[in-house]
């Protein structure tokens, strides 16, 4: 199996919040979702979005950079378009139940623990939110790791915590941005931005050639074996946000088969990225947690480097904006439309992400350990695991909003096929996942500490030898 590498992403989110369909009609559920006119149509362009395209653009843009085994990909990629689907199936009962009560949902962006909470009770709730906010949080600190540990690679003046300082300080002009369909133009941007960065590391690999006497044996310990089945089980675990994917849209019907859409198209990235890199490199890769750090400076590795530090950034506000909102309904500031109120108000949301960041600074090994004890329940566990349960009785499948799907031809299939997934996340994502993760993870604490000032940082030459080697 091909080993973990890039780890950068993760959470597959970025939703674009409804205000302008043109040819349709317009649909107010958007906070501060007004004007018309010629400014109106250059401003919804860039700003404004809500279409499927636009989600499946979010959703492929966040997707992209790990290199890992390419059964791995292919398995956790439709395992993870599955349970995405599960959970726009479940929005959609919901907001339809919902609806036909006569509840709502102006300038209220619909989260998955409140679907949950609909459907199943409070514990669910309660259950559901504890998961999803971890791992959101996380997967922010993720981001925010990944930004030092590339810049570093450009500018290597400054430590890695020095630079985690720095980009904290930047990541948290993200409060600014109101919601989920501003991100319109930042999708397109970063979908962009990982197609180069993939394409960069296949043709960069090809044209270095095979190091000399390169090994392919993969890694040689279950502990490193399953850390890098974790990482891809994370990758494409990303979709933790799919409901308020789905209440950015103007028709959510359609979200059934985007995430799938867009895992078919990262297929197209990782997998050439991935055989090419470990193709080149062989073994070597095993110790690194980020493949920048292993193909040679070039002016495209830089550029490659800095678009991804612009994804890092965006996907930092993917991730961290269900946050604010959950944070926001907490202190009753959620329905508040002034804009600089809202983002004072979201501001402590930042600081025990910057704080976590400083303190586990172990790029690769931080991704796996998300993916084993967070991503497991969060996306997988719980999405199919409450379908089952919403469905139980036979008036509840009579009365299903969403019918079953064209390749499922019965509900016995379809408790099967979920059956199977909590079983097999349970057992291989959260049990052998999780520990070889937290093996790993301890080890990186027991070699380089808490805070490390610069974590897999290679030593620096002293001031007398870099004076010689220009001379």
């Amino acid at each position: 199996m091909l080993p973990q590498k890039q780890g950068e992403e993760t959470i597959m989110s970025n939703l674009n919040e409804t205000t302008i369909e043109r040819g349709e009609e317009r649909e107010e559920e958007n906070v501060g979702g007004g004007g018309g006119g010629s400014h109106s149509s250059l401003k919804s362009i860039l700003w404004h979005g809500g279409s499927a395209y636009d989600a499946w653009f979010s959703c492929a843009s966040n997707q992209l950079g790990m290199l890992s085994g390419i059964i791995f990909q292919i398995f956790y990629g439709i395992m993870g378009s599955w349970t995405a689907y599960l959970i726009s199936i479940l929005y959609i009962e919901y907001r339809t139940r919902k609806e036909k009560e006569s509840v709502s949902f102006k300038n209220h962006v619909i989260q998955w623990f409140e679907v949950l909470e609909g459907l199943l009770g409070p514990y669910w709730k309660a259950i559901g939110l504890a998961f999803n906010c971890t791992f959101l949080l996380f997967g922010s600190v993720i981001q925010l790791i990944a930004c030092a540990s590339n810049i570093y690679l450009i500018n290597d003046h400054l430590d890695k915590r020095t630079w985690t300082y720095i980009f904290g300080a930047c990541c948290a002009t993200t409060v600014f941005v109101p919601s989920f369909h501003n991100y319109r133009i930042w999708s397109f941007l970063g979908l962009g931005m990982t197609t180069y960065t993939a394409w960069y590391m296949t043709i960069a690999a090809i044209a270095h050639g095979q190091v000399e006497n390169v090994i392919h044996t993969g890694p040689k310990k279950l502990v490193l074996y399953f850390t890098g089945a974790t990482n891809i089980l994370y990758t494409f675990g990303g979709h933790a946000v799919t409901v308020e994917i789905m209440h950015a849209m103007w028709k959510p019907q359609k979200f059934k088969y985007i995430y799938l859409y867009a895992t078919l198209y990262v297929f197209t990235l990782t997998i050439p990225s991935s055989v090419a890199v470990y193709w080149a490199f062989g073994d070597e890769l095993l110790d690194h947690s980020n493949a920048f750090s292993i193909l040679p400076r070039s002016g495209w590795r830089d550029t490659a480097v800095i678009l991804m530090l612009i994804h890092q950034f965006i996907t930092f506000g993917f991730a961290c904006t269900p946050l604010y909102f959950v944070w926001e309904k907490v202190i009753k500031m959620h329905d508040t439309k002034s804009l600089c109120l809202r983002a004072l108000a979201r501001l402590p949301v930042v600081i025990p992400i910057w704080f976590f960041a400083i303190i586990f600074p172990f790029f690769g090994p931080i991704n796996s350990a998300v993916g084993a004890l967070l991503v497991t329940f969060t996306v997988y566990v719980i999405p199919a695991s409450a379908h089952m349960l919403t469905y139980k009785s036979a008036s509840a499948r009579q009365n299903a909003v969403e019918k079953l799907p064209f390749f499922i031809p019965n509900w016995t299939t379809m408790y099967l096929v979920n059956a199977f997934v909590v079983v097999w996340v349970l057992v291989v994502g959260f049990g052998f996942g999780g520990w070889a993760s937290m093996t790993n993870f301890v080890k990186q604490v027991d070699t380089f500490g808490l805070f490390a000032k610069c974590y897999q940082c290679p030593p620096k030459l002293p001031a007398s030898n870099n004076t010689k080697l220009h001379h």
